[in-house]
């Protein structure tokens, strides 16, 4: 048994449980609301750093990326384990979404849900359901599986790449910060999972 890779499944659930408790509440929390402001307002020329990780949350991009890294690995495991990965981000954040449907009208992006939100690049949606954050739930699965695969002192990149996706989705007025914890959670989990299965 993979201790470290069980450790992180189990991680991912319990942020995952935590992000659905808090969330399911009539309104925006207020402490909620307060981090989103912080990073929502932090200087504009943070956009350009945060935009290129940002992509590795698209579900092209981020495949293309982890089956690539893949290759260059010559690990096909790695490979099943990526591809895997999207598809999975599609079903189960479905089934989080689902599991929130009550509180989906709350659970709406910031343009709708948070007064004074600054929306940042063209393709940020103003409405609709935000909970969970799917670019989050897709890097943070793949993540989960390269990071194992990858030389020990380069570990952190994949995990530093999902930390700037997170606060990057923010910042442009993506979503709301239990949007975010919620993927990172299920995408753990996803990725866990994955990684105890195909190795």
């Amino acid at each position: 048994m993979d201790w470290p890779i069980v450790a992180l499944a189990v991680t991912g659930t319990a942020v995952l449980g935590a992000s659905l408790a808090g969330a399911r509440l009539p309104e925006i929390h207020p402490a909620e609301q307060q981090v989103f402001r912080a990073v929502n307002r932090l200087p504009g020329w943070l956009y350009w750093p945060l935009w290129a990780p940002m992509q590795l949350g698209n579900l092209a991009v981020g495949t293309i990326v982890g089956v690539v890294a893949a290759v260059v690995l010559a690990d096909w495991h790695l490979g099943i384990a990526v591809v895997l990965a999207m598809a999975l981000k599609l079903v189960t954040e479905r089934l989080v979404r689902r599991r929130m449907a009550p509180y989906l009208t709350v659970r709406q992006r910031p343009g709708t849900s948070e007064p004074g939100a600054i929306l940042r690049g063209a393709d940020v949606p103003h409405r609709g359901p935000s909970f969970p954050s799917g670019h989050v739930i897709l890097v943070a699965a793949v993540a989960t599986v390269l990071a194992n695969d990858i030389p020990l002192g380069w570990a952190w990149v994949p995990h530093l790449l999902v930390v700037l996706v997170m606060v990057g989705r923010v910042y442009v007025g993506a979503h709301n910060p239990l949007d975010v914890t919620a993927g990172l959670g299920t995408g753990l989990l996803v990725g866990g999972l994955l990684d105890l299965v195909l190795r």
